[in-house]
């Protein structure tokens, strides 16, 4: 028996889905409070975070939470791990590309010139202080931790709920999942581009399962639509050859690592992907698809 409550938070739709319905309510406490402090550390929209405090004194190295340190550095692993396909260092190239703002906001207002992207500085630039908790970003430049944010939150939430009650958890942030615990049955996941639309079924019993897309959080500019996938080559938009990618991993933070740096990078994505053996879906933007290391053959249309 399952118990599940939707909720709306960071521009996205949240879902905790627990097989005892009676911790329902005490573990959804639990993941707003977690998101609500991830918010306050790493949150590109609010002048009080941490984040934003670092990005606007580029150059000067700052002390900062533990929280936001943890967040850093599995970005700068995550860059590390995709070769630079997913770079934190890409703020400035997004805010350029006209995301500066809720994208509602964003979307709704009259179409913006996009600026001239500036050269993307490179994840090896950041000054991580680990110990003394110090954290600095190149002059003109700024750190975008949104998806990794998203991934390393959804992975905390999922193995720190399963231990602290003793069930299975699924957790959903947006296109981040991450299940923990042992099910008595796998969870039955619908992997589409955008919620709400069809889609393929797949089961997960464990680890993290993400899907990268340029189709949702897309917006209009006076060149043109743009989107928040930055591709660090250029620091413009990715125009990589999938529209879409979704890929499983033993954690939702490593999946995501792989599904954005395919979307941002394309074929030069598919290399390590397949040197990491993780089942990825690709949707090009015809919408042919493509079954990568292991996708289930099995799954069918939902």
């Amino acid at each position: 028996m399952t118990a599940s409550r939707t909720w709306t938070a960071w521009s996205c739709t949240v879902r905790l889905t627990v097989d005892d319905p009676a911790v329902l309510g005490a573990a959804c406490g639990e993941l707003k409070a977690l998101m609500d402090r991830v918010d306050k550390a790493a949150s590109r929209f609010r002048p009080d975070s941490e984040l934003s405090i670092v990005n606007s004194r580029a150059g000067a190295l700052l002390p900062v939470s533990r929280l936001l340190v943890d967040l850093v550095d599995v970005s700068l692993v995550a860059a590390s791990m995709s070769g630079g396909a997913v770079d934190p260092t890409v703020g400035a190239a997004v805010i350029a590309a006209g995301y500066n703002d809720d994208i509602e906001r964003v979307r709704r207002r009259f179409p913006q010139p996009a600026e001239q992207p500036k050269p993307i500085p490179g994840w090896q630039q950041v000054r991580l202080n680990r110990k003394l908790a110090l954290l600095g970003v190149p002059q003109d430049s700024a750190l975008d931790l949104g998806a990794i944010a998203k991934a390393w939150t959804a992975d905390r939430a999922a193995l720190v709920l399963s231990k602290r009650y003793g069930c299975a958890v699924l957790v959903e942030i947006g296109g981040d999942l991450r299940a923990a615990g042992e099910p008595a049955e796998p969870w039955v996941i619908t992997v589409a581009e955008r919620a709400g639309d069809p889609g393929v079924l797949v089961t997960l019993a464990h680890g993290g399962l993400t899907t990268s897309t340029r189709t949702v959080r897309r917006w209009e500019t006076s060149e043109g639509s743009a989107h928040h996938v930055i591709d660090p080559r250029t620091g413009k938009s990715a125009e990589g050859p999938w529209r879409t990618a979704s890929v499983w991993a033993p954690t939702a933070i490593r999946a995501n690592t792989f599904s954005t740096a395919l979307v941002a990078t394309g074929e030069a994505a598919v290399g390590r992907l397949t040197l990491a053996g993780h089942p990825a879906r690709l949707v090009a933007d015809d919408g042919e698809v493509t079954e990568l290391a292991g996708w289930p053959a099995a799954s069918r249309a939902a």
